[in-house]
């Protein structure tokens, strides 16, 4: 492990900030690393949910880092169309021991290239898109395909931080930091996969987000002609 390991946690306008906040919980523990939240532009970001995440650095102005991690949300559709945006995740991503993405960041990754014949996993809401770019959809929380670890949906973004964190630095140190913030889920419902939250709460998350996928469909769509 070089000295200190670097992550580079690249935001955009309109991302979910727990995609993002997750795992920067669990990263930011490793001892002796170096976590850094970057953007396109610098300066603050603001979320799908208007929290503002400030003081984010320029992506151009990093040279190099061990991960990459690209967190997802409605804004995923823009990041994935800005050209710089992705040339600086391309470039990062070349010297990068892990390059990673949660939620459908995935997406954000195989829009820069970096998902071609690779397994990945997204959202679970958005996973059909990933053979757009020539990536093959897996619903699993975590996948990792040689140095490219992705993680399904919001959530998801801790199982893959913790999976990281034991190929990084062993599982002793994962689990106690899983411990350290009392990561024990025992959600209220079981209503946390399509399978088993039902046919009717299904259709109303896809029916909130057809409209931006068909968006994101069509402007891919346009960009490859």
């Amino acid at each position: 492990m070089s000295n200190p390991f670097r992550t580079v946690f690249a935001i955009y306008p309109g991302l979910t900030q727990l995609d993002f906040t997750g795992p920067f919980e669990i990263l930011a523990r490793l001892p002796g690393a170096e976590t850094i939240v970057a953007s396109r532009d610098g300066g603050a970001i603001r979320s799908d949910t208007k929290l503002e995440i400030g003081a984010t650095r320029r992506l151009a102005e990093i040279e190099a880092c061990d991960l990459i991690c690209v967190p997802g949300g409605p804004g995923v559709e823009a990041a994935s169309l800005d050209p710089d945006f992705l040339a600086e995740l391309k470039r990062l991503a070349t010297g990068a021991r892990y390059i990673t993405s949660v939620c459908n960041g995935s997406l954000i990754l195989g829009a820069a290239g970096l998902l071609k014949g690779k397994r990945a996993a997204c959202h679970w809401a958005w996973r059909d898109l990933l053979p757009l770019f020539g990536a093959i959809p897996v619903a699993e929380r975590v996948v990792r395909d040689g140095n490219v670890i992705t993680g399904g949906g919001v959530t998801a973004g801790i199982d893959f931080a913790l999976t990281v964190m034991a190929d990084i630095a062993g599982e002793r140190i994962a689990r106690a930091i899983q411990l350290a913030v009392e990561y024990a889920p025992a959600p209220p419902f079981d209503s946390g996969t399509p399978e088993a939250a039902g046919p009717e709460t299904v259709d109303f998350i896809v029916t909130r987000s057809a409209s931006r996928k068909e968006s994101f469909v069509k402007s891919h769509a346009a960009t490859a002609e």
